[in-house]
């Protein structure tokens, strides 16, 4: 058994206090002592600015009502989107770091800090594009941990405020079922757009031709469907889905759904998405996901669940190669959402739960969570968005991260039985399933 000396203790207590303080401070740019490799800010300074867009003359579900008859003429409106865009800035930008975002209760307004300066001027140089699509409900901070982290790494990082689906606007459940992956699609046109407009700051920035997205909860259902997951007719015809068969939109093999698929678009991770646990896809349908992606999940996850929800998902896109992280234990919350704010330890009489429980996992720490999640979606972009192969040296990995053995030499080398996770620091790697799939298994 180890004894701390006295020198340690002091070590550990700054390092107490120094998380007491970032915690305090709402930070979502915490890198703990024993976070993987890849977790750590990349070199580029980051800027962020707010975008609001719109999408004409879309179907407006909310004003559907399903229990009336189907009107000859579905109702129309502007649907918009605000985006919040984390970017490579500059070096030297200076200035105010704060992000104001609502809480889960939708009336309590709270500030966040991270590294990206507001309103920064742009790095000269193009960079490829990730859309990231929250919750329902949630908003476009819920994953800005991750934004702004793969911003310091050459990414430009669109995050999405769906209308209808966040903590202020959260109305009809159908509008997000239609409508993910059409918002999703509609933010890559753009964003595109915009790095060809000599007015915005996004001119000459994006590489949109180069394109992952990230989802979460029903972000992740949205990443599924537009990554080829067409529905089935089992919840085009749920009373509660969207109204009057109008998800049908994205059935499986239809002409409309197919027409969702972009090119564009190389790669998707989806944390914890959800609809296969109510029958929103099977096997047949799930053959429409063609390019890889990556699954995050936790395994008691009792929202999305897991071996007949996220898992099976994972399973069955059998023509794209695919990964699955698991966090032992963990529930709904794994890897997405940013630490809770000090703000959001409290009971809500109208939520009828903690506000807090929103972001937080009763096993796992955000933070640490967070971190493995900043280390593995950092190694999945660089692989399949920049072709970097030396990613590979962080995906090939035991299964089973708890029967990984670290095994060196005194001068730093791998002994042959030494099968540790990569980027994990020694002891660290626990807790953990990392597994592949190849296309056609």
């Amino acid at each position: 058994m180890r004894l701390l000396t006295k020198t340690s203790t002091l070590t550990l207590l700054s390092l107490s206090v120094a998380l007491t303080t970032a915690q305090a401070e709402n930070r979502i740019d915490t890198q703990l002592p024993g976070a993987p490799e890849l977790a750590a800010y990349g070199d580029l300074a980051v800027g962020v600015q707010t975008l609001e867009i719109t999408n004409p003359n879309q179907i407006d579900i909310v004003k559907i009502d399903p229990k009336a008859e189907k009107p000859a003429e579905l109702p129309r409106y502007d649907r918009k989107l605000t985006l919040e865009v984390w970017y490579p800035a500059a070096q030297g930008a200076t200035g105010d770091t704060a992000l104001k975002a609502y809480l889960r209760d939708a009336k309590t307004e709270v500030e966040l800090q991270g590294k990206a300066v507001r309103d920064a001027k742009p790095a000269g140089e193009k960079y490829p594009l990730i859309i990231v699509s929250h919750g329902y409900p949630g908003n476009r901070f819920l994953l800005s941990h991750l934004a702004e982290n793969l911003a310091s790494k050459g990414y430009v990082v669109a995050s999405i405020d769906h209308l209808e689906s966040t903590y202020r606007t959260q109305a009809a459940f159908g509008s997000t079922l239609v409508n993910r992956p059409y918002d999703q699609l509609f933010t890559l046109n753009e964003m595109d757009r915009l790095s060809k407009d000599s007015g915005s700051f996004l001119n000459g920035l994006v590489d949109a031709s180069n394109t992952g997205v990230i989802g979460y909860s029903m972000g992740g259902y949205g990443a599924v469907i537009t990554m080829g997951g067409g529905v089935t007719q089992t919840s085009i015809d749920y009373a509660w889905g969207g109204p009057h068969g109008t998800l049908g939109v994205h059935k499986g093999g239809s002409d409309s759904h197919k027409a969702l698929s972009d090119p564009r678009i190389k790669t998707a991770v989806a944390f914890a998405p959800w609809g296969m646990n109510f029958g929103f896809w099977d096997a047949e349908t799930l053959k429409g996901i063609e390019r890889p992606m990556l699954f995050v999940a936790g395994s008691v996850d009792d929202v999305s669940g897991y071996e007949g929800g996220i898992r099976a998902i994972w399973q069955n896109a059998t023509n794209a190669n695919r990964s699955l992280l698991t966090y032992e234990n963990a529930n709904h919350n794994a890897g997405a959402p940013m630490p809770a704010p000090k703000e959001s330890f409290k009971f809500d009489e109208a939520l009828k739960f903690n506000v807090s429980e929103h972001y937080t996992d009763a096993v796992w720490d955000n933070a640490r969570m967070n971190n493995i999640a900043q280390h593995f979606v950092t190694a999945w972009m660089a692989k399949h968005i920049k072709g970097d192969a030396k990613a590979d040296a962080f995906l090939k990995l035991l299964p089973d991260a708890n029967k990984s053995v670290w095994a060196k030499n005194d001068d730093g080398t791998n002994k042959p039985e030494h099968t540790h996770w990569a980027g994990f620091p020694n002891r660290t790697a626990k807790g953990l399933r990392f597994e592949t799939l190849e296309k056609g298994k």
